[in-house]
């Protein structure tokens, strides 16, 4: 995810979400910003974000993990959590902070002005929707993932991904569940506990460097790596501010090669880690836009941030050069012998196609169509695992409920604006550049 790097998903989409204004066409339009306000309509808008991150603050007391990441001044964040209004009062602020929000975007003429009021327009509907969801309001997982995430999901049904299940079993043929077979094969690519630390670190430099040579970091930018234990996820990020990020991968299952790119792409660069770099470095600290100090996990920043973090590994690393990368580098540092065809990342892909069943699972089993036994054995016979690792999948559905649009639904959304056209390599990375340091909206990147 940013939150967990969990398995990828490959679903169709339907956008619902709405916006004032569109992020421009990067196969036609001409980016231009400009940056005078006058001073009132400047104001009004500092005045409301500073009220959004108090708000934020606040609302983060009553849930852990709401907060993702502040960086913000100490003495605002100690103010908030020694005195924060009751859930009730939060909801009522949304709205009222919301209402004022609509009167002063209707002065603002600057077209990025617009999409930071657009941007703090549905991160308070994203606030109110967690906060009715506190109180004990429940919403069918569409209607959920819409207002929390800002796009609306199409879900397709289980049995449109047999097909693809058939692809895996081509793969890897043989007697007993097609599960334990894809197991017992990658199995074979499992890293040791003692080489983790290398292996890893050699992924994300590898992630750093393909990332580096196309979007500027700041010059003190840095991570600490920590494996840990006891998660419902395979890793995340701890955004800290100045650029220093926490990144822990979590090994209560034996990890496989195929994550060490993923994690460091996904977690690191031009993941969680760059984007949140770009945001503090582009609007909290180059603008002065405070909204930006703050993340609230529940919120269409979190669709921007898991898609972009999904895409970003295609991205870093395209075509065979991930397998190359793999062969040449990863497995020989994790001991793990180089087989003699392509049938591994033939079936890595195989199986990534299948996955956008996951969301379809989610769906069912939070809007009570199936119960917790169905939903671990229908993981995985579609996603193809072990009971394990389909009860630790089932586990991140059940804490972080419709939040599993976003790595799919994310990509796709990340994907499309990325190549539309069939732009070069260059002009590809720029664009992954102004998705993550720009106040973006999924609705944006379609062009609504």
């Amino acid at each position: 995810m940013k939150r967990a790097a969990a398995l990828l998903l490959t679903l169709s989409l339907a956008a619902c979400a709405t916006t004032e204004t569109r992020l421009p066409n990067p196969a036609t339009d001409v980016a231009t910003i400009d940056v005078r306000r006058t001073p009132a309509s400047a104001q009004a808008m500092d005045e409301i974000a500073a009220a959004y991150v108090r708000l934020s603050l606040e609302i983060g007391t009553h849930e852990d993990g709401y907060i993702d990441a502040y960086y913000g001044p100490a003495d605002i964040k100690s103010a908030a959590e020694a005195a924060p209004r009751d859930k009730a009062a939060l909801i009522t602020a949304t709205r009222e902070l919301t209402a004022r929000l609509d009167v002063a975007a209707r002065r603002l003429s600057d077209p990025m002005e617009r999409r930071r009021a657009a941007f703090l327009r549905a991160q308070l509907r994203a606030a109110e929707t967690r906060l009715l969801m506190m109180q004990g309001t429940r919403f069918a997982f569409v209607d959920e993932a819409e207002r929390l995430f800002g796009i609306r999901p199409r879900l397709r049904s289980l049995a449109s991904y047999d097909a693809d299940l058939a692809k895996v079993e081509a793969l890897v043929p043989g007697d007993g569940p097609l599960w334990q077979r894809v197991e017992s094969y990658l199995d074979r690519f499992t890293i040791p506990k003692d080489r983790l630390q290398k292996v890893f670190e050699a992924a994300i430099a590898r992630c750093r460097g393909r990332s580096a040579a196309h979007i500027p970091m700041p010059a003190s930018e840095s991570f600490r790596l920590e494996f840990v234990t006891g998660k419902s996820w395979s890793g995340y990020n701890y955004y800290q501010g100045g650029y220093h990020s926490l990144i822990q991968v979590n090994t209560d299952l034996p990890i496989r090669l195929s994550r060490a790119l993923d994690l460091g792409c996904h977690e690191g660069y031009p993941g969680h880690h760059l984007l949140n770099m770009k945001l503090e470095e582009q609007l909290a600290k180059g603008r002065g836009w405070s909204e930006f100090s703050v993340y609230p996990l529940y919120s269409p920043q979190s669709l921007i941030a898991e898609g972009s973090a999904n895409y970003g590994i295609d991205l870093a690393f395209p075509a065979e050069s991930r397998a190359d990368t793999e062969r040449d580098v990863l497995m020989p540092l994790a001991e793990i012998a180089v087989p003699s065809d392509d049938r591994y990342w033939q079936l890595l892909d195989a199986i990534k196609r299948a996955s956008g069943a996951r969301l379809t699972i989610a769906q069912q089993y939070l809007d009570g169509a199936i119960d917790r036994p169905t939903a671990v054995a229908l993981t995985q016979k579609y996603m193809l695992v072990s009971p394990e690792r389909a009860d630790q999948s089932v586990r991140f559905t059940e804490q972080y409920r419709s939040y599993v649009i976003n790595y799919g639904l994310g990509e796709q959304l990340v994907r499309a604006y990325i190549e539309r056209g069939k732009p070069g390599r260059d002009e590809m990375w720029r664009r992954m550049a102004k998705i993550i340091s720009e106040p973006t909206l999924p609705g944006e990147l379609l062009g609504r």
